[in-house]
């Protein structure tokens, strides 16, 4: 495996990860109506967008190394 390769797998891998902490801080703002995971869910989803343009720069930057 490539480092590209590893990068991309690493990468998405982290923005599923925040895109469930971002649903799971939603899920208990909505039940308890604690303030702090509103911020928590807010935190995550923008890490998740983040992290999602982070990705497309870097795939289009290292576009001419193979996966390989």
């Amino acid at each position: 495996m490539s480092l590209k390769a590893f990068h991309f797998v690493f990468i998405t891998t982290c923005i599923v990860l925040t895109l469930g902490c971002g649903v799971w801080a939603l899920k208990h703002y909505f039940s308890e109506g604690q303030a702090i995971y509103l911020i928590g869910a807010f935190a995550s989803l923008v890490s998740s967008v983040a992290l999602a343009l982070y990705e497309c720069y870097f795939l289009r930057k290292l576009k001419h190394i193979d996966f390989l």
